[in-house]
Formats: C-alpha cells, structure tokens, sequence
C-alpha cells in the first residue's frame, strides 16, 4: 500500500486502499419480493467482493514480496516514494533482462556452463519513458556491448569506483558480484544510466529469461515475423521464413540470437527484443477485459510474479492506477528506438555512443516522443512505432534525408514512405528498407539501424494486423 510519504495521490481504487472493509446501506426494501431480490443482489456483490479481494490479496502479496530496495547514491533518492499515476508527469523506469542462468529454466534458455552459473548480466537494459498524458511510451535499449563511463557506485557491501570505457553490461555484474544482491546491481545500474543520459529515474524493473517465457506463454505464445531462414547452433533454434506462433522459450531465443541473423550486430539484437516486446503487448492487448478475464489476470500473475520491482513501483494500489491510466494508450504511439553507436575506434567487436545520442536524451529529458512524425503522418496511421537507432552518419545526411521525407504521406499499412524509384524509406529515420527482410540502414553510411516491424507483419510475412 502507499506509504505516509505519498499522502492522498494516489487512486482509492474501488476502495482497495482502505485498510477495512466499508458496509453501507444505502435503503431499507419494505416489501418481501423486493428483499428477497436485494439479497440475492447482495449475496452476488459480496462472493463477487469477496473474490476480489482474494485477487487483490494475491497481487499484493507477489509485488511485495518481488520489492526490490534501490541504494541511495548519487542520482538516487533514499526514499521509496511511491509513483503517482495521475500526477500529470512521466513516469519513467528502466527495464533491465537479466541473464542469469541460477535455476533449471534460465539454464535451460541460457545453458549451463560451470563459467555462467552464479554470474548475472544485463542482458538488456531499456529506459522506458510513459508520456504525462499516457497515451504515448518511448523505449530505448541501451547496447549491451557498447563501451561507457560511468560513476562510482554504492553496493550493499562496499563502494566501486568510477570506471571508464567499461562495457555497459559490466556495470550490472559487477555490482552484482560486489553487492551479492539484486539491488546492487540494479542500483548501480540506474544511477549509470542517469549519469548516461542526464535523465532523473528513481525506479527499476528485473526480469530474467525464466521470468519472460512465463509471460509468453501466459498469452498463449506470440506470433513473430521471421524474414529468414534461421539454423542457430547456439540455441538450437530452426524456423523457416515466415510467420510462427511461438512458445515463450522459442520466442525468448530469437530474442537472444546473434550469429546467422540480421548483421550480427547488438544493435540488430535489441530491435528483434524490441519486436518482440511489442508482438507480447499487442497479444495482450487483444485480449477481451470481458471474454478472456481469467487469461489476462494469469498474464498478470505471472508478469509479477517475474518480475523485481523497485520500491517505488511495487505497490499495488499505484500500478493499478498507472494500468488505467494508459486507457487511452494504442500501440502506434510505442516508439523506440536503440541508442545510436558506431564500431569503437580501440575493437571493431565493441560499439561507442554517437552524438545522436545526445539529442534522443535531450528529447527524453523534455518528455518528448523520440520521433516527431506527427506532422507528416495522418492519425493513428502513422509508423511512429518503428524499431529504429537514429543516424551515426556525422555529415547530418540522415537529417535532410528525413527533411526531404516528411512531405510525403506513409502507407497507412507498413508505415512506410515509397519513393518515386521505389525505394523503402523509414519516416522516422529517413533510413532505407530492405524489402526482403524490413531491416532499416542508414541512407548514407548503410548501418544497420533498426527493423520496420509494421512493414515486416505486413509484407513479408502477410498478415492482418491485430485490433
């Protein structure tokens, strides 16, 4: 429940933040047929009350008991201040995919190397921003392999000092490995990212490999797109090109691949974690509140129930609030994007942020959209859900590229701007598409910098898109 600190913010949701029931009655019913309705009524309302609240119990009880302490340092408050869903601000947290292999089911997505068991990476790390009015989010993943510096880092059992030119996924193991905590490592990793981005989040969420299959599978799996063919050693993983239904653990390794697919590159990795971020929401989304009650409250038990949150964001009362809040909410306004990077000058095998980068935080900061591509797109129609990593090209060729664009009107369908040769360009970027496989490059360098997913479920694989 909210804490003192949060006053009366929050939403009293249908009562559930009272601390006992209410009994109130409202008439007195004279006549025996009219009582004899009223308590039939009444009996319904109270198994039905009663119901809900064994569920409310049951959520709370997961969130509180997946809370997870944030070390106060640097960027960070020592408060657990809880989020208000109607305060009129952004919300922002950062999403962090660990890969852990302690367990049989992360082992068994992971594998089970005497080298990784006991060892925790960020495998993913995503700023995800929830606009003031709800109705827009931006996601960023942040390259697991690109080379940052960051500040000295507080821990549960001694202080790292600041460090330099360190991969950005380091950041979280070693403060793991450190701390010997959850905390400290998602701690020292949000105050990475502030110091990064000049943003101000005070709040995390952890999940594992473990933790997304359930909540694919608690769907019933989710179609994704695979523009080609895929035999992965690593994982084991074999599809033909086309559209597939997947399993959580197929879904979760075609997240996870690398070698054989795409360019090979992180940036080529997070897009695919970003489509199938978004492929899960729409499933979700599609679910009837009325018809599917049952499938959509197991979604959200196994969703808590993998997930580590934050002290600020694990109470029940202010996610549910936060929830219905983002009534309003479609997924063509889910914009995102990976952080823009070129090779590192010191190994071709690591990447380094661009100045790009610093206008896409700049944005952040205002609580912008990451693409402004209102003005050229008509209505909901318009692709501002790409899966897109700005321009490295320091010439600003993609800039006028994307000037010379914004005229023309996007296909409705894909999203996509067709030029008069019959190129593919992506409106938000100005980068080009390749019509075989939906993978965004930029117009002048040829880096690959995000993949057209809109255009991918369309096109390629030819399917109607979900309501």
């Amino acid at each position: 429940m909210a804490t003192s600190s949060t006053g009366n913010k929050l939403p009293n949701i249908n009562g559930l933040q009272d601390a006992k029931p209410r009994h109130s009655l409202g008439y007195r019913v004279q006549h025996h047929v009219r009582t004899a309705v009223a308590a039939a009524i009444a009996a319904t309302l109270v198994f039905v009350g009663t119901a809900a609240a064994a569920t409310w119990m049951d959520v709370n009880g997961i969130i509180k008991n997946n809370s997870v302490g944030v070390i106060g340092q640097g960027s960070l408050n020592t408060d657990a201040s809880i989020i208000d869903p109607n305060s009129g601000k952004p919300i922002e947290f950062v999403l962090i995919g660990q890969d852990s292999r302690d367990g049989a089911e992360n082992q068994a997505i992971g594998g089970s190397f005497d080298d990784v068991i006991g060892n925790h990476q960020a495998d993913t790390a995503m700023i995800v921003q929830i606009s003031a009015d709800r109705k827009e989010i931006n996601l960023v993943s942040i390259p697991r392999d690109s080379l940052v510096d960051v500040p000295q880092c507080e821990t549960s059992k001694g202080t790292i000092p600041a460090q330099y030119n360190v991969m950005f996924n380091s950041i979280f193991a070693g403060a793991y490995k450190t701390g010997g905590d959850l905390s400290s490592a998602a701690s020292c990793t949000l105050n990475a990212v502030n110091s990064l981005t000049g943003l101000n989040i005070q709040n995390f969420i952890v999940v594992d490999f473990a933790g997304l299959v359930k909540m694919i599978d608690s769907v019933g799996g989710v179609d994704l797109c695979i523009p080609q063919n895929v035999n992965d050693p690593y994982t084991g993983l074999n599809l033909d090109k086309g559209m597939h239904h997947l399993d959580g653990v197929a879904a979760t390794q075609y997240a996870r691949i690398r070698h054989g697919i795409g360019d090979g590159s992180d940036t080529s990795r997070t897009t695919r974690q970003q489509y199938l971020i978004k492929q899960l929401m729409s499933e979700a989304l599609s679910k009837n509140l009325f018809t599917d009650t049952a499938q959509l409250y197991q979604l959200a038990k196994s969703a808590l129930k993998s997930l580590n949150i934050s002290q600020g964001m694990a109470d029940t009362a202010a996610l549910a609030g936060l929830a219905m809040s983002l009534k309003n909410f479609t997924m063509t306004n889910l914009q995102t994007q990976t952080v823009p990077v070129v090779p590192a000058p010191s190994d071709p095998n690591r990447s380094v942020w661009t100045d790009e980068a610093d206008d896409l935080w700049e944005k952040m900061r205002a609580g912008k959209p990451i693409f402004d591509t209102a003005d050229s797109n008509s209505g909901d129609s318009s692709d501002t859900s790409s899966d897109n990593s700005a321009s490295s090209d320091d010439s600003g060729t993609t800039d006028s590229n994307q000037s010379d664009t914004t005229a023309e009107t996007p296909d409705p369908v894909t999203g996509l701007i067709t030029k008069s040769d019959g190129t593919l360009v992506d409106p938000s970027t100005g980068g080009t598409v390749d019509p075989d496989d939906g993978s965004i490059h930029d117009a002048t360098t040829g880096q690959y910098i995000g993949l057209a997913d809109r255009y991918l479920n369309a096109t390629v694989c030819a399917v109607p898109a979900k309501n």
